[in-house]
């Protein structure tokens, strides 16, 4: 992890504050952008978020998919926590937390906007910080990549799909044409330009042009996502400021979700017997979040000073701190795990 990747936190917290004082100052800039516009998608932001996930695309190789196999209990684990678990318990926690323990501390009218908000931040799992957090804990760099291929298999055709039904339970109603057209933009042509690009890189230049290229893409994507989050803040910028609140309460949910699916798939792999190397990496992808495509689709479905958008933004300024909680948690957790996965395998052998 670079030094400015490290300090991800910071750089969206000055991000959070610039926007707040523009959107204040000049907030007619904010609507004319605001405006720009079609088939209610902004294009700015759909630029930007192209910026964003495009680099991390291109690193995922879908010829990865071939060893699936040769990692197939921790992959059912994974595959398990993120479609089986993760999108349903997230709804659950915005449902008792936003929706109950904490409605009458929100704004009545955004309440079920924040839980679609929670809702479309757990339906994608994490595609590029992932191999970050893989690496910090020595994981099995051939099952990551292999699980995150999956993954984004996986989301293309499931993401609208969980999403419409979480949001419909949650009595929302859901703009299905929208929603198509969010996923379309923003999971499969993205996907299908990453892999272009990817390709012809690597006919022409191979494995030391990719990278070069990939170095050069890095700064866009973080760049991106910074301008995303002034765009976003100089819109909610007067309700933050009247409700500080809102950030803090929203952060509780998905704190719970964070480490209540980290620790489930961790534990998890250690029952069916895969080894650390490789339940460090899933407790990570299971717990981690696509918050590029969650903040984009928030914004297609539901506008920019709508309470989904700012939840999907509560989900970037927290992601890097907790990951690295649980990077070390799991870290420091390592002798315990290989002892009692020893101790079971001997239990067994009897």
């Amino acid at each position: 992890m670079s030094r400015f990747e490290r300090y991800l936190t910071l750089w969206v917290a000055l991000c959070i504050v610039a926007g707040i004082v523009l959107g204040h100052l000049l907030p007619g800039l904010f609507r004319a952008i605001g405006a720009v516009e079609f088939a209610k998608v902004n294009l700015p932001v759909a630029l930007l978020v192209w910026l964003m996930i495009v680099p991390m695309l291109v690193k995922i190789d879908f010829a990865a998919l071939g060893e699936v196999r040769a990692h197939w209990r921790g992959i059912g684990v994974t595959l398990f926590v993120n479609w089986a678990v993760k999108p349903f318990s997230m709804a659950a926690l915005g449902w008792l937390f936003v929706g109950t323990l904490f409605r009458s501390y929100l704004p009545a009218d955004q309440i079920n906007s924040y839980i679609a908000g929670l809702i479309l931040l757990a339906a994608a799992p994490c595609t590029a910080m992932v191999f970050v957090w893989s690496h910090l804990t020595k994981g099995e760099p051939h099952f990551t990549l292999s699980q995150v291929a999956l993954n984004d298999t996986i989301m293309v055709v499931a993401f609208a799909p969980i999403v419409g039904l979480l949001l419909g339970l949650s009595a929302i109603t859901v703009p299905w044409d929208t929603l198509m057209l969010s996923a379309a933009l923003y999971i499969v042509l993205p996907v299908m330009a990453a892999q272009i690009i990817r390709r012809r890189t690597l006919a022409t230049g191979g494995a030391m042009a990719l990278g070069r290229l990939l170095a050069r893409l890095q700064p866009f994507a973080l760049v991106a996502l910074l301008a995303t989050l002034v765009l976003l803040f100089g819109f909610q910028g007067e309700q933050i400021l009247r409700q500080p609140l809102v950030i803090a309460l929203l952060a509780v949910p998905i704190l719970i979700q964070v480490y209540f699916n980290a620790g489930l798939a961790y534990l998890l792999n250690r029952l069916v017997g895969e080894a650390h190397c490789v339940a460090g990496p899933s407790a990570l992808i299971g717990a981690s979040n696509f918050f590029e495509l969650a903040v984009a689709a928030a914004i297609s479905l539901f506008g920019f000073e709508s309470g989904a958008a700012l939840a999907t933004v509560v989900g970037v300024l927290i992601e890097v701190p907790v990951m690295l909680s649980v990077v070390r948690i799991v870290n420091a957790s390592q002798g315990w795990y290989e002892h009692a996965g020893s101790a079971a395998a001997e239990e067994r052998g009897r």
